[in-house]
């Protein structure tokens, strides 16, 4: 194809933030982020090249929980494997489309994790969803690379005109003669709300807060809800405590309830997210059925919960989802790292798909036409991704024509991460009635200017 590429370079460099207050993941408290920046220069076949731009915070504890290895040591391994990435990445001397690249690189990628392992000397193999979490910016610069060398945005190139392969190429027969180009938005939509974290440990009232930072952000639930105009309340619950659970989600929505009056707002979503804690299904049901009894117009508003068990879904085949999902949405999230692991959660009653920036450009595009394919539900997830890995972040829900809302909370717990973005995307960054300004992420590539 004419407008195939080749890489021609990478590089690399580390940037530290430390987080403006805690945030709970999975039962650990995380106060700081390394981010992944990665430059990318390709070559057309006419000669011509071009540089392109990504970024990703390295999150360790999320893609790589272990109870054998400190923060340090998995932050070390990814920043290893970061380095054999770019070298795997520059010895690809063909020519392909980047969602070419990534999936003849992709089983390299994987094949290098055991001698990353050893050489890190880590008890532990290092998980695929750590892979895709450190290759993704790698990905993303190369479609930014590409859309800027061909003048387009880079959701613009995944057409017949781009791509030297129909979807059952990457998918499977039910995708035969399709492009990805419709599955995409050539435009994206000019606003869309936010979601917005209210952490597990995040003061919800004044009696929560120890001491104020005093920092001219908001502290509380209700100053956030009054000062960003929410509509999109993304609530992190612990799933080994069912009464903890439960009493969370009633004080979120007895505090949300008035504000949300006082500013004449009828109607408003949360989204539930037990970070895979709950230890089974049943877990889950009572959970609901408790939500249901003590605030059911609570309950009414949840939009989708996101994964509530183990993320090894061939591990525990008996964690069926097909009860919860008659009630509410259920995404797949962190097992979802592949084509199989999404078609092996619909058939564990799965009813929706998170798409995430941090496992790939290339795969969030091919997942998302999947889950469209399959009538899923479908929803943008975050890394407490700041700068511009919350630019590609909006820019692939934006494009998405079924995903209604985009989570982002750095402004919450990295604000320092933004503070060079702010005012070139003023849009993104300043919220006032809970939509971020999304029309703007329609320039050369993947939008982003370092």
């Amino acid at each position: 194809m004419k407008h195939d590429i080749r890489v021609m370079d990478a590089r690399i460099e580390f940037e530290d933030h430390a987080y403006r207050t805690p945030l709970k993941f999975g039962g650990v408290i995380t106060d700081k982020v390394t981010l992944l920046n990665v430059w990318v220069r390709v070559r057309a076949r006419s000669g011509r090249e071009m540089e392109g731009f990504g970024s990703m915070p390295l999150g360790n504890v999320w893609s790589f929980p272990t109870q054998k290895h400190t923060y340090d040591e998995t932050l070390a391994a990814m920043k290893a494997l970061a380095e054999r990435i770019r070298v795997l990445l520059l010895d690809f001397d063909g020519f392909a489309h980047p969602i070419e690249i990534a999936g003849e690189l992709e089983p390299l990628y994987r094949s290098a994790l055991p001698g990353v392992q050893q050489a890190c000397a880590l008890q532990e193999p290092i998980p695929v969803l750590c892979m895709l979490v450190v290759a993704s910016p790698f990905d993303a610069a190369l479609h930014d690379a590409y859309g800027k060398l061909w003048g387009k945005n880079a959701f613009q190139t995944c057409g017949p005109e781009y791509m030297n392969h129909t979807l059952d190429y990457h998918l499977n027969d039910d995708f035969r003669g399709e492009y990805l180009d419709r599955y995409i938005l050539k435009q994206p939509k000019p606003r869309m709300p936010l979601y917005h974290l209210v952490g597990a440990v995040d003061p919800l009232t004044e009696e929560d807060i120890p001491r104020r930072l005093n920092d001219g952000l908001p502290e509380t639930l209700a100053e956030w809800i009054r000062a960003d105009g929410l509509t999109h309340l993304k609530i992190k619950l612990n799933g080994d405590n069912l009464e903890w659970d439960v009493e969370r989600v009633v004080k979120v929505d007895r505090i949300a309830e008035p504000v949300q009056h006082s500013r004449g707002v009828a109607e408003w979503c949360y989204s539930l997210d037990f970070n895979e804690r709950c230890q089974s299904v049943d877990y889950l049901l009572e959970f609901l059925m408790k939500v249901n009894e003590r605030a059911p117009r609570a309950l009414e508003r949840v939009q989708y919960i996101e994964q509530p068990t183990a993320r090894d879904l061939q591990a525990h085949p008996e964690n069926k989802m097909h009860k919860a999902a008659k009630i509410k949405p259920v995404v797949i999230d962190e097992s979802l790292t592949d084509f199989e692991s999404l078609q092996l959660a619909r058939e564990q009653g799965y009813t929706g798909v998170a798409l995430k920036a941090c496992k790939g450009q290339s795969q969030a595009l091919l997942m998302g036409a999947a889950a469209q394919k399959y009538n899923l539900f479908l929803c943008v997830q975050d890394l407490t991704c700041p700068g511009a890995s919350f630019l590609h972040s909006a820019a692939l829900a934006a494009h998405i024509p079924t995903v209604a809302a985009i989570e982002g909370n750095s402004r919450q717990y990295c604000p320092s991460a933004n503070a060079s973005w702010k005012d070139r995307f003023p849009g993104i960054f300043y919220l006032t009635d809970g939509t971020i300004e999304t029309a703007c992420l329609d320039g050369p590539g993947l939008g982003i200017v370092p």
